[in-house]
């Protein structure tokens, strides 16, 4: 008898094939759901090895716009960034998947949804957290953390011979020495041989950005037009060509970033769940655009209202990388992003050269910036006079804090 319908997020890989056939074994219904976020995946390939091994049904999604308009288009917004380094390519794109692993479960009238992330990791947190949100009654079956699970495959030995002894496809190129989760925002690698934090990535482990120096000694001069704070066009200059759409606009950053090496970090991140772990991230057109936003936004956007901004932006990234994407909070933050980005809009030049970004210029009808006020060579509408007092009174608290404490003219 049937324990029920469980939907597995299913990557066509060793370890979630063997989770198909697992969870069949045990007595559920499992139907295969893929996600196609902008990995390089042979997704009818997929298909079929689900469903010879026995899924009830498999679904196979084209999430890329979702994923560029919904999630992507946000962080961007937000120049969501976390402890100052990691775009977070991976967080965005888990409650992208899980919302569709909702849809399908409500539809299906599945009870139980399953993932193949491990019991160490931030991707449990995240999916599960989303799947809790907007399905309050789902069951969970989370492999990893199952004892009979991982106690029968302690390794990449053990899943490969239970997958030969189940007639399941096993990977016939060597596996490299490290993981790797690839969507359209960015690639990331860790584990294996990166564990150790001493070690450098091997030259053949970037597999979406050239090497610097390998790149081309030529730089290409784009120009980025943005409205409410996402990017709208995207124009090389010299060869006169644009992209219009959300994900035309980001797979062509993409891709100029990708020539030209850029977006490329090497760091150590804690993680929610309380380690440290190291990680290697390839984001070129997500650091193409956050270089781009940055420089607009400071153009359009009021110097108050920005510093209020810059911490939602933190607070926004953390909530993200922690996978609290459905949470009341994150919404509200992510609404207050949105209202400020209104008059984000405007024209960016920028040269994409050896793994760096050049911003050139900048133009806005919505700018701030006062050409005639700030110039040294006229006086405009601003008195120099008025300075002396400005500072004065800044000095106030000043003077007072060091003839308080004593150090008024004397020294220890």
């Amino acid at each position: 008898m049937s324990k029920g319908t469980v939907v597995l997020a299913y990557s066509g890989g060793l370890d979630t094939s063997c989770i198909l056939v697992w969870l069949k074994e045990q007595g559920y219904n499992v139907i295969a759901y893929l996600a196609n976020i902008g990995q390089d995946e042979d997704f009818e390939a997929a298909r079929k090895k689900a469903e010879s091994l026995g899924a009830k049904k498999v679904f196979i999604e084209d999430l890329r716009s979702q994923f560029v308009e919904d999630f992507i288009w946000p962080a961007v917004q937000a120049n969501a960034v976390y402890e100052d380094r990691y775009p977070l390519g991976t967080a965005v794109a888990r409650p992208c998947i899980a919302h569709r692993q909702v849809e399908i479960a409500r539809r299906e009238g599945a009870q139980f949804v399953s993932h193949g992330a491990t019991g160490k990791g931030n991707d449990q947190i995240r999916f599960e957290l989303t799947c809790y949100a907007l399905y309050p009654e789902v069951k969970i079956i989370a492999p990893w953390r199952i004892p009979e699970f991982y106690n029968r495959f302690r390794g990449r030995t053990d899943l490969m011979e239970y997958a030969q002894k189940h007639g399941i496809p096993v990977p016939v190129t060597p596996r490299a020495p490290w993981s790797m989760d690839a969507n359209l925002m960015h690639i990331s690698y860790e584990s294996g041989i990166l564990e150790n934090p001493k070690s450098h990535a091997p030259a053949d482990l970037y597999l979406m950005t050239k090497n610097p120096e390998d790149s081309p000694n030529e730089p290409d001069v784009l120009e980025i037009e943005f409205k409410n704070g996402v990017p709208v066009r995207v124009t090389n200059v010299k060869e006169s060509t644009s992209k219009d759409t959300p994900l035309d606009i980001f797979s062509y950053l993409n891709e100029i970033g990708g020539k030209h090496g850029v977006g490329r970090i090497d760091i150590v991140e804690n993680r929610f769940i309380g380690m440290k772990s190291r990680g290697i991230y390839e984001t070129p057109g997500g650091t193409v655009l956050l270089k781009a936003h940055l420089d607009i936004e400071t153009f359009t956007m009021d110097k108050e209202v920005r510093r209020i901004k810059q911490g939602l932006g933190i607070r926004f990234s953390e909530l993200v990388y922690n996978g609290f994407w459905d949470s009341p909070e994150c919404d509200f933050v992510r609404h207050c992003i949105a209202k400020s980005q209104e008059n984000v809009e405007g024209k960016v030049q920028l040269s994409v050269f050896k793994g760096q970004v050049y911003i050139l210029g900048r133009e806005s009808s919505k700018s701030l910036y006062n050409e005639e006020l700030v110039s040294m060579d006229v006086q405009g509408d601003y008195d120099p006079c008025d300075a002396s007092g400005f500072i004065r009174i800044n000095a106030v608290r000043l003077r007072e804090h060091h003839r308080l404490q004593g150090f008024s003219g004397t020294k220890k």
